[in-house]
């Protein structure tokens, strides 16, 4: 089977005969259609169709190895039956609760092609039918006009260039009345859980000629610039003064009328603000509660901790001996502070003993019988940590037992309400979560529950909103073990000394030849790139026995440019897991595809997606988690995509979350580590030339790291220690007296 991209788009107008097949999931279908006499197969993104219907449907014919010729449904509009044949078709699918077959016979014997308008507005004719109670006639009216007050929504957003899911998500989320609503304030569309931008609203607006209050657009552009401005670029609060220049130019006002549209969303609690040294911010409200909410967290455990242990040092020296270790002082005193200030932050780079500092503490807490929990940000991170401490590991999100709502907006099983059954928490990789996040888990964390928090500083920030970590540690507020001293063993590793000279602004050692640490210097970006490609495909697997797919990782600086992900990954693809007739493909948009055996990146989380694991099974991917597609399923419009040792079942409409994965940036490889790294340094744009990018790409590598392009780009790296600012409160709130902010 093979899937010709390049095929020619084509328009049809067809009425749905039947629908075979139907994925409640993501509202792909499988459907016989009827063109003139023409009968054919269509597969797409059909969500409530029935049969009956007339569509008029655009994209391209295909052909399936089992299934034979199929047309592959791209986009579509649709109309209601209006003849006696669609109607029966249509009501004898199923569309309406309560009317099979023989009923919808009966009906349109009885009524023909007035059929719809009875139902609508004379429902009580229908007990004129033999079987039909009075009661009965009701219940079938209440349900078609909810099918029908759906399928009227459903076509008139798709005549504007809505798609099909978009509209679905549109009528759950507003019910029948979601056009009178999106009439009024179209605008509320950018407020969804996966709302439109305000650019796509604004040619909404145009389109269907509306009028909507200046208010609604008002309060839409200003959160928009908000929210732009704070998840683009991690913020958590932005300076007020910065935000009137982009609000005005966007919304066509002056700078003193977007103040005053500024103050009603402050009064409006859609806005909030605080004074921070001297300048008022503005936040969402969801951030600042998150942030507000872990600094009073901290302050109540700092004030009223655990109690402490009995013959500590003894205990701690139990452990040593239990572990045949002699731990330093730093070592020893992270162990102190978790066990008597019930609250630590434990932080330090490669090779200064975090992992055994770790270990002890959980020994200790073990010996006393404290139940103790292990987690970290991502998957890959969770493992590692069960790796290292022999000891189950969790998600943040797994431990927080992570559901979802209606409106697809994530909600943790456990809370204040239902707290985590543990008396002592450690979590991992601390520099990868945001503020949401970690008022998240806070909140699941029983009052008399240890708290250890372990990260690396000098690492790149959290994805998401936030400088946490590193807030936590400059308040000052918390007790805090950085450790520094690199031990005998890890200075052996080329890769640790060269990280630490890194993160204190010196050159990396380049050129010692029997290390774990090489530098092959390539004068321009193509010459690179070509390097990069035959490192991964020939010399490192010839030469160390590394899998290309497993054990190598790409890390770039960047997607774009020559040596960027995008171009990488197209030539790695090609590469190493090229065109096969065998191999089933499936186009995500005009410049990319994926393949079957594909190394793929989920980039963002979905809370949705189904996937097993010896048996148990769970729902949700996140952001950055790595897996190789295995089967590709048409006629199921799902993915097989197994994520370390999770197998998701992945819905096609999902497939832009997605991307190549066998070059990756170094932000999205936070949380993991890998037996070789590559890492392009050739034409960086200046703005990512910042030692903690360079220093979180080196310390990814276990057993080997190369470097491929210009010694003068890694010398602007390490020069560089001016990384993007991020604009954040927590370190002012943990310094704060007390506020009552509810």
């Amino acid at each position: 089977m093979t899937n010709d991209r390049l095929a020619q788009q084509e328009k049809i107008i067809a009425t749905v005969e039947r629908v075979t097949y139907r994925n409640a999931l993501n509202g792909f279908c499988v459907v016989e259609m009827n063109s003139r006499d023409d009968f054919f197969t269509a597969v797409g993104e059909l969500p409530e169709v029935a049969a009956g219907e007339e569509l008029q449907i655009v994209g391209s014919w295909t052909t399936h190895g089992t299934f034979g010729r199929q047309f592959k449904i791209e986009t579509f509009s649709r109309s209601l039956p209006d003849t006696s044949a669609k109607l029966f078709a249509y009501l004898s699918s199923g569309a309406v609760k309560g009317v099979g077959p023989k009923l919808a016979m009966k009906i349109i014997q009885r009524f023909g092609e007035r059929t719809f308008d009875i139902l609508e507005n004379d429902p009580e004719r229908l007990a004129e039918i033999k079987g039909i109670s009075q009661r009965s006639a009701k219940e079938i009216s209440q349900e078609f006009i909810r099918q029908f007050a759906m399928r009227k929504v459903l076509i008139e957003l798709e005549n504007y260039g809505i798609t099909p899911s978009e509209s679905t998500s549109i009528y759950k989320y507003f019910g029948a009345g979601a056009l009178n609503t999106v009439r009024q304030n179209p605008y509320v569309l950018c407020n969804m859980e996966q709302g439109f931008s305000f650019t796509r609203v604004e040619e909404l607006v145009e389109k269907m000629q509306l009028s909507p209050d200046p208010v609604y657009r008002n309060t839409a552009g200003i959160l928009h610039v908000v929210r732009h401005n704070l998840y683009n670029n991690g913020h958590t609060c932005l300076p007020r003064r910065k935000m009137l220049a982009p609000c005005a130019a966007l919304l066509s006002l002056t700078e003193d009328e977007a103040d005053i549209a500024i103050d009603s969303l402050l009064e409006g609690h859609l806005l909030f603000s605080e004074m921070l040294n001297g300048e008022e911010f503005l936040f969402l409200p969801d951030i600042y509660m998150a942030e507000r909410e872990i600094a009073e967290r901290m302050k109540t455990i700092l004030r009223f901790p655990p109690a402490g242990f009995a013959n500590l040092e003894k205990e701690i020296d139990r452990s040593e001996e239990n572990n045949q270790m002699f731990y330093a002082d730093a070592q020893r005193e992270a162990v102190r502070l978790a066990c008597e200030k019930g609250l630590l932050i434990l932080t330090g780079g490669p090779g200064t003993g975090k992992t055994t500092a770790v270990r002890a503490v959980i020994d200790v807490f073990e010996q006393k019988g404290l139940r103790v929990l292990l987690a970290a940000p991502t998957g890959r991170a969770a493992k590692r940590m069960s790796d290292v401490t022999g000891r189950e590991a969790k998600t943040i999100h797994r431990l927080l037992e992570v559901e979802w709502n209606d409106h697809d907006k994530p909600v943790f099983g456990r809370n204040a309400q239902y707290p985590l059954e543990a008396e002592a928490l450690i979590v991992d990789e601390m520099s990868m979560v945001d503020c949401s996040l970690f008022a998240s888990l806070l909140d699941a964390v029983a009052f008399g529950c240890r708290l250890v928090l372990v990260g690396d500083a000098d690492q790149l920030p959290s994805v998401g909103p936030g400088n946490v970590l590193n807030d936590l540690i400059a308040s000052e507020k918390l007790p805090v073990v950085c450790l520094t001293e690199i031990f005998r063993q890890a200075q052996q590793s080329l890769i640790v000394t060269n990280a630490h000279r890194i993160i204190g602004g010196d050159m990396p050692v380049l050129d010692e030849k029997k290390s774990d640490f090489f530098f092959m210097p390539r004068n321009d970006s193509v010459a690179a790139a070509d390097c990069i490609a035959d490192l991964v495909v020939r010399r490192l697997p010839a030469a160390y026995g590394f899998s290309p797919i497993n054990d190598i990782q790409v890390l770039c600086p960047s997607k774009k440019g020559t040596c960027g992900t995008m171009n990488l990954n197209k030539i790695l693809q090609e590469l190493l897991n090229p065109k096969d007739r065998v191999k089933n493909e499936i186009t995500v948009s005009s410049a990319r595809f994926f393949r079957e055996g594909d190394k793929v990146m989920q980039t963002r989380n979905n809370y949705d997606i189904p996937w097993e694991k010896d048996g148990e099974s769970g729902q949700g991917i996140f952001n950055g988690d790595v897996g190789i597609l295995e089967f590709i399923n048409y006629a199921a419009g799902l993915l097989k995509i197994r994520f370390d040792d999770r197998v998701a079942q992945y819905p096609t409409d999902h497939m832009a979350d997605l991307e190549l994965a066998y070059a990756v940036t170094v932000h999205k490889s936070q949380g993991s580590e890998f037996d070789c790294v590559v890492i392009p340094v050739c034409d960086v744009p200046p703005q990512l030339c910042y030692r903690n990018l360079l220093y979180t790409a080196v310390t990814r590598a276990k057993k080997l790291e190369v470097m491929v392009g210009r010694q003068g780009v890694i010398e602007a790296f390490a020069a560089n220690d001016r990384s993007h600012r991020r604009y954040s409160a927590l370190e002012s709130f943990l310094c704060s007296e007390e506020k009552d902010f509810m």
